[in-house]
C-alpha cells in the first residue's frame, strides 16, 4: 500500500473515525483504525462491535492495500503534522508516514483479525443535518448516564410518516422534540427505536457538512437492530438498545394553573449567579408573585444570594425549587429568546417551552418540551 493525501482532510477524517474507539478494548485490534486503499480511494474505519465509523477520502495511490494501526496514536500524529501532503507506505509489519521533514514508522496489527464492519441498513429517509443536530442536542441533554439503567441512556426515536419525535429522560427531567423529515417511502410502517444517546449526539453533531443527513434503519431481530447515519463522505452505525423506554407521554401535564414568561438570557445569568452559593446538589428557590420572580439560594450557615427579575406572570403566587444545573440545561436548549414556564402545583413537574409554542404540531418555531422535577424544600 502506497498513497499520498492532503494533510488537513486526513487529520480531520482520522480524528472523526477515532472518536468512537474504546478506551479499554476487548481485543487489541479494536483499538486500531483500518486504512484501506483501492484505486484512488482511501477509507478509514473503526469498529468496536457496537459502533462503526468509516470516512472516505480521495488519495493519489501508487498501490492498493490495507493496514491496521493504533487509532489514537494515528490521530495524534496526523493532527501534529506540518501543512504538507502526507505520504503513506506499508512494508510488512510497518507503516511509514512522511510529511515534509517529519517521518514516523508505526507497527501494524494483523488486519485479518479485524472484524468486518456491519453493512449500512436500508435507507429510511433524509433530514436537514443542522435541524437534526440541534434537535438531538436539545433532547440528549436529558438522557441518563447510568449504564446500569440502559433504558434511560438512550434517545427514543419515533417515526410516524413525515414526523420524527425524539425523547430522553433520566427520571429527573424529560426532553421531547418533534421535527419533520423526508421518509424514503410514504407507505413505510411506524417505527419506535432506542438509540444510545452519546453515539447519536456525536453522529448528529459531526455529520453537518452536507445539507441533508441520511438515516438508515434495520430493526429485524431482538437486540440486532442497527441505525446508520451518513453524510459528508462519512458513515456511522450503532446497535440499538434492546430496552423498554418509559411511557413518557403520561408524565406531561395536560393543563397548567400558572404561566410565566421570562428572557432566557436574563434568567440563565441570574440562576448562575445565585447558584454560586449553593452547595453541590442544593437547589435554587424560585418565588413567583405579582410579576416578579425572586431567585434565592444558600442559608444562614453559609453564603446566601437573592435576585429579583421581572416576569410576565399569570396565576396564583407559587414557590418551588430546582436543581440549578438541570434548570440551566433546559433553558440552554430553548431555541427562543423567551422561555415559557408552566406549572400545575409547586411539587409537581414544571414544563419549559419556547414562548409562542404550545407543544403541539403546527406551532410556530421548534416544538420542544423540557419537563423538570422540582426539589422538595425543607418544611
Amino acid at each position: 500500500m502506497k498513497f499520498r493525501i492532503e494533510r488537513d482532510a486526513l487529520a480531520e477524517a482520522v480524528a472523526w473515525s477515532a472518536r468512537s474507539l474504546p478506551a479499554r478494548p476487548a481485543a487489541p485490534v479494536l483499538a486500531g483504525l483500518l486504512l484501506e486503499v483501492v484505486d484512488e480511494h482511501l477509507s478509514i474505519s473503526g469498529f468496536d462491535y457496537e459502533v462503526s465509523t468509516q470516512a472516505d477520502l480521495e488519495a493519489i495511490a501508487s498501490s492498493s492495500g490495507r493496514a491496521l494501526v493504533s487509532g489514537r496514536l494515528l490521530a495524534d500524529i496526523t493532527k501534529a503534522l506540518p501543512a504538507h501532503p502526507v505520504d503513506f507506505s506499508s512494508d510488512g509489519s510497518r507503516l511509514s508516514i512522511s510529511c515534509g521533514s517529519a517521518k514516523f514508522t508505526l507497527p501494524t496489527m494483523p488486519d485479518e483479525d479485524y472484524p468486518r464492519l456491519p453493512d449500512m441498513p436500508t435507507t429510511a429517509g433524509t433530514v436537514s443535518s443542522s435541524v437534526f443536530a440541534r434537535a438531538v442536542a436539545q433532547v440528549a441533554v436529558a438522557a441518563g448516564k447510568d449504564d446500569t439503567l440502559p433504558m434511560l441512556t438512550g434517545v427514543r426515536m419515533e417515526i410516524d410518516g413525515d414526523k420524527v419525535t425524539l425523547a430522553a429522560t433520566d427520571r429527573y427531567r424529560l426532553a421531547v422534540r418533534e421535527l419533520t423529515w423526508n421518509p424514503a417511502s410514504s407507505t413505510s410502517a411506524d417505527v419506535q427505536v432506542l438509540v444510545p444517546a452519546r453515539t447519536l449526539a456525536d453522529a448528529a453533531k459531526s455529520l453537518t457538512g452536507d445539507q441533508e443527513l441520511t438515516i438508515a434503519l434495520s430493526t429485524s431481530g431482538a437486540g440486532e437492530g442497527i441505525i446508520g447515519f451518513s453524510g459528508t463522505g462519512r458513515r456511522t452505525t450503532t446497535r440499538l438498545l434492546d430496552a423498554q423506554f418509559p411511557p413518557y407521554r403520561t408524565l406531561l401535564p395536560a393543563e397548567f394553573s400558572v404561566t410565566a414568561e421570562v428572557s432566557v438570557a436574563v434568567l440563565s445569568e441570574a440562576v448562575k449567579r445565585v447558584a454560586l452559593v449553593a452547595d453541590r446538589g442544593n437547589p435554587v428557590r424560585l418565588d413567583f408573585s405579582d410579576g416578579t420572580l425572586t431567585l434565592s439560594a444558600g442559608g444562614d450557615d453559609e453564603g446566601r444570594a437573592e435576585e429579583n427579575l421581572e416576569v410576565d406572570y399569570q396565576g396564583e403566587a407559587l414557590t418551588t425549587a430546582f436543581n440549578p444545573s438541570f434548570l440551566l440545561e433546559g433553558l440552554g436548549a430553548i431555541e427562543s429568546s423567551t422561555a415559557r414556564l408552566l406549572f400545575t402545583t409547586p411539587t409537581k413537574p414544571a414544563v419549559i417551552r419556547p414562548a409562542g409554542a404550545s407543544g403541539g404540531a403546527g406551532t410556530d418555531g421548534p416544538d420542544y418540551t423540557y419537563l423538570i422535577m422540582p426539589v422538595r424544600l425543607p418544611g
